[in-house]
């Protein structure tokens, strides 16, 4: 991961930018952040408090943090607890509602037939996709963190491409390919 560090009425340290370093690879354990990830971490000096926004964009959405204190230091490690707690937030929410109705979805089979779509309908955009690598559960925590309806990817078991979506029941589906 790439660090774009910047201060505004502060000169950066090399303790200051060993602190912003040190702290944000310890993120890395979170998420697979590629190396051409760029991190904006912004240091600004007020009269009575210091302000640290960090800013990291990745696959799933872009994390980010503002913290106000005292001092840098401690302004830093909260910033790294809050996108900590995002992170941990959004992985065990998603893992404790859908777990059950994930199990259940997977014993039905159903056949989707989209009923708005006629044969001489014309699909509007075209995209393509670059498929990853993951398992079912990281697959449905990205769609989630995108906010999408469904997700497609390249299966660790299987390796071939898969598709989970969402169920107007509130479950997931898998659509797997031969």
């Amino acid at each position: 991961m790439k660090l774009d560090i910047y201060g505004e009425n502060v000169s950066i340290t090399e303790a200051m930018q060993a602190k912003i370093e040190k702290k944000l690879s310890f993120l890395e354990k979170y998420f697979l952040i590629d190396d051409n990830t760029v991190a904006q971490v912004r240091v600004k000096v007020y009269s009575y408090y210091q302000k640290v926004e960090v800013t990291i964009p990745t696959k799933v959405g872009i994390l980010r943090a503002e913290v106000k204190d005292k001092d840098f230091y401690s302004a830093m490690d909260l910033a790294i607890d809050k996108l900590e707690d995002q992170i941990r937030r959004q992985k065990t929410r998603l893992s404790r509602r859908h777990r059950e109705k994930l199990a259940k979805a997977f014993v039905e089979e159903e056949e989707f037939v989209d009923p708005y779509f006629e044969e001489e309908d014309k699909p509007v955009r075209t995209k393509t996709v670059k498929l990853d690598r993951m398992d079912l559960d990281e697959a449905i925590i990205k769609m989630e963190m995108l906010g999408h309806s469904f997700f497609i990817y390249q299966d660790d078991e299987t390796n071939s491409p898969a598709v989970v979506y969402k169920r107007n029941d509130g479950g997931y589906g898998l659509i797997e390919t031969e």
